[in-house]
């Protein structure tokens, strides 16, 4: 081989492949779409990389010998997970997609969410295989390894500049306790509250010394927050809340878990507190992909679709 096949046109293998099939030059060309002139030039190009023991001329065509054979079905092999690509580019479906969908969320996004996102997404996509996914230490790593296809996080957790986001929706934050708790139905002031009994909902996927409501907070008052429970289950997190005067911050949502809890003002707090944005994401070197593409409009329509449950905050 006098030349290097690191230096070799892949539509030469196409070549190479059809004229193995078809044992025919000019039908080769035909079927490629490409002139004989141009047909001569590929051959001579595959007779300089590979020598001339490629084919044998016969009176109504060319016999492929053993090294050709064996090249075109290698060249087959190479080409296949490219025609593979270019057609779910080009003929995506959803309704006839049969592979695996996995996508990871923030512990309590998925558990106010993740049953809605999951019908939207088993009606969207009815013959994928679907894994819904809580947020854990590997998650990220998971990400940028392409072993998971999308993500439904809040807005203030870090991510590398590989994963492309977006928003989905706005959250407000409240103080939850139990209906008629017996300090928040009067007043929801620093001076009184930071003595109250405290629940936080833990996640692998937020750091608790970056949780802005437990530390920052807090010290940026001069208080230090007195948590009783730390837990990543939500009923649990009801159960505390609904039997003793404990609260949380956290969202209306809450409530839908438990008649016996109730929405309170918040205290004197910063803007960008009072309120959570959620955000999907997925690599940026899939943002040209169908199927990212459809996973981001059938989340971003169900949110569109949410409304978060109106209360009537309990009146100082």
């Amino acid at each position: 081989m006098s030349k290097s096949i690191k230096d070799l046109d892949l539509n030469l293998l196409t070549l190479l492949k059809v004229v193995v099939e078809t044992r025919n030059v000019s039908q080769a060309g035909e079927i490629l779409g490409i002139s004989q002139t141009s047909v001569s030039r590929g051959m001579a190009k595959l007779r300089e990389t590979f020598g001339d023991q490629l084919f044998i001329r016969k009176a109504h065509g060319v016999e492929p010998s053993e090294l050709a054979e064996k090249l075109a079905e290698a060249a087959d092999n190479m080409l296949t997970p490219f025609t593979e690509v270019l057609d779910a580019y080009s003929t995506f479906d959803p309704h006839s997609y049969e592979g695996s969908i996995v996508i990871a969320f923030e512990l309590s996004l998925l558990e106010i969410f993740g049953r809605g996102i999951y019908q939207a997404l088993a009606d969207a996509l009815p013959k994928a295989s679907l894994s819904m996914v809580y947020w854990q230490q590997d998650t990220l790593s998971q990400i940028l390894d392409r072993h998971i296809d999308y993500l439904v996080h809040f807005e203030p957790y870090s991510l590398p500049q590989d994963i492309y986001t977006h928003h989905l929706s706005d959250i407000k934050i409240n103080l939850v306790a139990r209906k008629n708790h017996p300090v928040l139905s009067q007043t929801s002031d620093w001076e009184v509250i930071h003595k109250l009994p405290m629940v936080k909902l833990f996640s692998d996927a937020v750091s608790a010394k970056s949780d802005p409501y437990t530390n920052a907070l807090f010290t940026s008052k001069g208080y230090t927050p007195n948590i009783v429970l730390n837990t990543h289950s939500i009923p649990i997190a009801v159960d505390k809340l609904t039997k003793s005067d404990a609260f949380k911050f956290s969202s209306s949502y809450l409530l839908t878990h438990s008649d016996e809890l109730s929405c309170y003002p918040l205290p004197i707090m910063p803007k960008e507190l009072r309120s959570v944005s959620v955000v999907g994401g997925y690599l940026q070197a899939k943002r040209g992909y169908p199927l990212n593409q459809y996973l981001h409009q059938t989340i971003q329509s169900f949110f569109n679709k949410v409304l978060q449950p109106d209360i009537e905050l309990d009146k100082t």
